[in-house]
């Protein structure tokens, strides 16, 4: 059985389990809470010295630090976002297909960009800034992910069919890597 149903089991021994949380409640009480906090990290060091296995515990100021009711509605259209997203998607999908079919193991890796184009795509339509006042943002992408940033620069216009159409052949024309 997967460790993390086993927390979903019924409790073999509530009355042990209710003596445990006496007795922090009780150290709480009379000791304090610093006196408490020690013990349970005395307690799950020990656990994890004798190979239990004990999940991390998130100590981060940054894990729920807005509550849901208190973020800022998002800045764009969402669901002219997500349209684009699949368009580029589907674009450097096919622009690395088609360069696959006319040289076969070319290669190119269409689930980068796919798996982090949400992540791209709101850094370019709300975060990244251009040259117009100056020096704009440097953006520097894992390789992997080019299909996509070439296929967004083909819906922008910055890019030509005749430039996707030479994906991955640079050596001998004007082609993209």
């Amino acid at each position: 059985m997967g460790k993390g149903y086993r927390q979903q089991l019924p409790d073999r021994d509530p009355q042990e389990t209710e003596e445990w949380i006496d007795s922090i409640a009780s150290v709480i009480d009379i000791k304090g809470e610093e006196r408490a906090r020690y013990l349970l990290q005395t307690l799950i060091r020990e656990a994890r010295d004798r190979n239990i296995a004990i999940p991390p515990l998130t100590n981060s100021p940054y894990v729920n630090t807005i509550p849901p009711e208190s973020e800022p509605k998002y800045p764009g259209d969402e669901i002219l976002e997500k349209k684009i997203r699949r368009i580029i998607r589907w674009n450097a999908a096919m622009m690395v297909s088609k360069a696959n079919k006319k040289f076969e193991g070319l290669g190119g890796h269409i689930s980068t960009y796919a798996s982090a184009a949400s992540l791209y795509e709101v850094g370019f339509h709300h975060f990244f800034k251009g040259k117009n006042n100056g020096i704009g943002d440097f953006i520097y992408y894992q390789g992997h992910a080019s299909p996509g940033i070439y296929s967004r620069a083909y819906l922008e216009g910055r890019l030509n069919e005749g430039h996707l159409d030479h994906f991955r052949r640079e050596a001998f024309t004007d082609g993209l890597s």
